[in-house]
């Protein structure tokens, strides 16, 4: 009998999103709710699956991990496209790497309500309330104000437009950003100075690449005005995160809404769950009861196909 193991279900709900008895005797399950640390610790566990069904970038499958997997055959991650899978070595080796869809709305979702969170200070009155306070904090308004967009894709495109409904002015900046691209997204495209210099809100959605990796370095971070905010629900590593910290530690910038880092979960000592200028969340983007149903129950699909050897939704090597 073969072995397959559901990755870092950290809420342990993965069994109740999809019907994972239907695969019947061929496959014994296992579900690991705690993270993996480290090559040594993942290879320990994992060495005896043939089947792996990964979350996202929870647990990263570079080659020196594959190499220590001898039984792997399939491994399955949700979502079609996983820079924390080296899918080259893992074609190299004889393994399928299958993906799944995933939603574009609820990121975007989650991002209005950081930008939301940092406006009026929703977070720090929350807890003030509980402890018996009253108005402590002046909020600014969304009308009027100017969003800037780092990556509009799907979900740059989803938030602009949700932004749009709040009446902010949009202006939006990627590499290979045209104008033209930009207006339908009812965006305006500027440079990259210009809009961190010019934005009151700056959101970042771009995939990240040895390209994009520090995109928000010191100099973008030093372009914002003082009263800015920086939203990040896309990738930790895409913000140069020491130059981060000491701007919201200088109080360069006013702030910023951070669900995404560059070690998940991120240590309970990390200088960043100290600033009081900054509202953190687990990396709650794509984590809706909606999205995991589709997630996993693609993820069943693809395991499904696997054993009746006709494999849907393979990745290849870029």
């Amino acid at each position: 009998m073969k072995r397959l193991a559901i990755l870092d279900d950290y809420q342990n709900i993965a069994l109740s999103l999809a019907d994972w008895a239907s695969l019947g005797p061929e496959l014994a399950i296992d579900v690991l709710h705690e993270p993996l640390r480290g090559i040594e610790a993942a290879a320990a566990r994992l060495k005896d699956y043939e089947v792996l069904v990964a979350m996202r970038e929870r647990t990263p499958f570079r080659r020196a991990l594959l190499e220590r997997l001898p039984k792997l055959e399939l491994l399955v991650t949700t979502g079609m496209r996983n820079a924390s899978i080296d899918v080259k070595a893992a074609v190299e080796r004889g393994v399928r790497v299958c993906g799944t869809s995933m939603l574009p709305h609820p990121t975007a979702e989650l991002t209005l309500g950081l930008i939301l969170s940092l406006a009026r200070h929703i977070p720090f009155e929350h807890q003030g309330m509980r402890e018996g306070a009253w108005q402590r904090t002046l909020g600014i308004s969304l009308n009027g104000r100017r969003l800037g967009v780092v990556g509009l894709g799907k979900l740059g495109t989803e938030v602009a437009r949700l932004c749009q409904a709040l009446h902010m002015e949009v202006v939006a900046w990627s590499p290979n950003l045209t104008a033209e691209r930009a207006a339908k997204a009812g965006a305006r495209l500027v440079e990259k100075e210009a809009l961190f210099s010019s934005a009151d809100i700056v959101t970042i959605h771009m995939v990240l690449s040895e390209r994009s990796r520090g995109v928000v370095d010191a100099a973008a971070l030093s372009a914002m005005k003082k009263s800015a905010y920086l939203v990040n629900t896309s990738r930790g590593p895409l913000v140069d995160t020491k130059a981060l910290i000491a701007a919201l530690t200088e109080r360069r910038i006013a702030g910023a809404a951070i669900d995404v880092y560059d070690e998940e979960p991120l240590p309970a000592e990390h200088p960043l769950r100290k600033l009081d200028n900054v509202v953190l969340t687990p990396h709650l983007g794509y984590v809706t009861e909606d999205n995991y149903r589709v997630a996993y129950g693609e993820a069943l699909d693809d395991v499904k196909a696997w054993l009746a050897g006709k494999p849907v939704r393979v990745l290849q090597p870029s």
